[in-house]
């Protein structure tokens, strides 16, 4: 049955085709159904396509695929891109290394509130988990369930955050386990319209870990659109990777505009 999306999810991708093909496959077994994907392509190589055109034979969601030659970390225009190419007015966006759980769009859709953004958190998984990990074990959904192995890796610090991999439903529950949380770009989401006035992300950004999160957040407060807790909700596994740090002159770009106080950037949706 195809479906009239009523909620757009942005995958950033860049490279990463085993991961992508995981994400995918996930989104087949969603509990939410009206959505559709946005493949927000950084330059990636022939073989992101090759897993996309198959997915597009394969699963009844539509999908797009955004994609722009690799002249450096270009991810923020990507998004713009993304964003501009959506046909609903809610958008999710997601890091192309991260694998949602069965309800991670249900929750997001139900959540969704004028005036936020939803922040939701990651369970990370360690190498030996990510290397485990099968189409086989996505489908059948037995990817979302902890194992004594899972259990050990936490316990010898090559996992983090397992308690984020469980779902609480009931508000007041979740309410003992809700707390101030920053922004994660792998996992939030809020509404087209609150994106463009602060003009989207900020594309003079050319490193991760700032740019495509913290800074939007940061102007998104400035307008009077504030964060809301997803945590427990939404709940999404982490592909493990080597660690990325953040550029010094990228972090003082952040300062400059928290000093400058303006909500909208220059180099966003619109060039101003």
């Amino acid at each position: 049955m195809i479906h009239i999306p009523q909620l757009s999810l942005v995958i950033a991708v860049y490279n990463n085709a085993q991961a992508l093909y995981c994400i995918l496959g996930a989104l087949s077994r969603q509990s939410f159904k009206k959505f559709e994907v946005i493949i927000a392509d950084d330059g990636s190589g022939k073989e992101i396509a090759d897993v996309v055109n198959e997915a597009k034979r394969t699963y009844p969601y539509r999908i797009k695929h955004l994609w722009h030659a690799d002249k450096g970390w270009r991810k923020n225009a990507m998004l713009n891109y993304a964003i501009q190419e959506s046909s609903t007015e809610y958008i999710v966006f997601i890091d192309g290394d991260c694998i949602p759980s069965e309800h991670f769009l249900l929750d997001h859709f139900v959540q969704r509130e004028k005036g936020k953004v939803l922040l939701g958190r990651r369970v990370e998984h360690g190498k030996r988990w990510a290397d485990a990990l099968s189409m086989e074990k996505i489908l059948s959904g037995t990817f979302e369930r902890y194992r004594t192995a899972d259990l050990v890796d936490a316990l010898k610090g090559n996992s983090a955050r397992l308690e984020d991999g469980v779902r609480i439903q009931n508000h007041f529950l979740r309410s003992f386990t809700e707390r101030s949380s920053g922004i994660l770009g792998c996992n939030f989401s809020t509404f087209k319209e609150h994106l463009a006035a602060v003009n989207g992300f900020d594309e003079s950004y050319d490193g991760p870990g700032v740019g495509e999160d913290t800074d939007i957040f940061y102007r998104l407060n400035l307008m009077g659109i504030t964060g809301k807790s997803l945590r427990n909700l939404a709940i999404q596994y982490h592909m493990w990777h080597p660690f990325t740090t953040v550029a010094d002159k990228n972090q003082e770009r952040f300062f400059a505009m928290q000093r400058s106080g303006k909500a909208q950037c220059n180099n966003g949706l619109q060039k101003l």
